[in-house]
């Protein structure tokens, strides 16, 4: 096992240097760079963007930039903001905590949820509750999330008024202990998790009912009905395990998606997270935060890559992890 860690740490190495060598050229790229983004139009005197750019060293080729980025990196200095000032790996940190609650409770949600509507589908199949769930299976995965997360606020928030509408608690009040902060914190998650989650969930349901129906078709599922054991222990012992071992590999996988896919959701939602963080710094052309951000998500999904591998080798019993080669 440690041998095949190793081997995945070193594979990695290269293709986290080539995704930040993309990232920082199609950054560079694009119109326009921090000093624009700083200088106000309407107080511009001559000369001052140019002397800005060499004070911030942006006057230097974009391959020698990019050196001068990875050498502070390797030594754990991801630079500072240019529009705030602030250390790069501070808002990154201060960020991603929202970013990962909001990303896992929508995950486990998802994973939870949709695998036992899946299965109960299976278990039911083309019944009434069959036929309505999958319906509702291709309405989440159809639906773009800035459209339903439109029609979630319109109807929980605008309409009932059960759900608050923006940020992580509500900051007007004071909480005397931490159990009404922690159900005030519950009641501003409820949305932002159920938006994201929605399309996960639909997609868990129909690779469950589809892994489970061909499960209970399999050979060794039909010799243990035929040996008498019960309904629940068939499915429990035999047929369910077995329909979840493509469902770790999906479910795993998800999660890098889910954090590229939470950068809408929480700028609708005014979630404090790195989605919010991304696109405030793609407006400010925030060269270092959007490097930073860029890496840092890299680094999630090469390591949900290696634990889906895990997980799978786990869940599988016919799967080792080759520790010789």
């Amino acid at each position: 096992m440690s041998n095949y860690l190793i081997r995945r740490a070193l594979v990695s190495i290269p293709l986290l240097l080539a995704i930040t060598i993309m990232t920082f050229t199609f950054i560079n790229l694009a119109p326009g760079d921090p000093v624009d983004a700083l200088i106000d139009p309407e107080f511009f005197v001559a000369g001052a963007g140019d002397a800005l750019r060499a004070r911030m060293g942006l006057d230097k080729p974009v391959h020698v930039r990019y050196l001068i980025w990875l050498r502070e990196m390797l030594t754990g200095n991801f630079g500072y903001s240019y529009q705030f000032g602030l250390p790069v790996l501070s808002m990154i940190r201060d960020r991603m905590i929202p970013t990962l609650e909001l990303t896992v409770v929508s995950l486990v949600a998802a994973t939870i949820f949709g695998t036992g509507l899946g299965v109960v589908q299976a278990l039911r199949q083309y019944s009434v509750f069959d036929y309505s769930l999958s319906v509702g299976a291709l309405f989440g995965i159809s639906i773009p999330a800035f459209f339903f997360a439109l029609l979630v606020l319109y109807i929980f928030v605008a309409v009932l008024g059960w759900f608050p509408s923006y940020g992580m608690q509500n900051y007007a009040e004071r909480f005397d202990s931490w159990w009404p902060k922690f159900i005030d914190h519950a009641h501003h998650l409820v949305l932002p998790a159920f938006v994201v989650a929605i399309e996960s969930l639909a997609g868990n349901m129909r690779y469950a009912r589809t892994a489970m129906l061909e499960v209970m078709r399999s050979d060794y599922v039909r010799t243990a009905q035929a040996k008498g054991l019960s309904q629940w222990v068939v499915i429990g012992r035999h047929a369910f395990r077995n329909a979840l071992l493509p469902l770790v590999t999906i479910t795993t996988l998800r999660l890098p998606s889910l954090i590229g896919g939470i950068i809408i959701i929480e700028q609708m939602f005014a979630w404090p997270g790195m989605g919010q963080l991304s696109i405030q710094a793609v407006g400010n052309r925030d060269y270092t935060v959007l490097m930073g951000l860029a890496f840092f998500t890299a680094v999630l999904v090469l390591g949900a890559n290696l634990l889906a591998d895990l997980l799978y080798a786990v869940a599988d019993p016919r799967i080792r992890v080759d520790e010789q080669g």
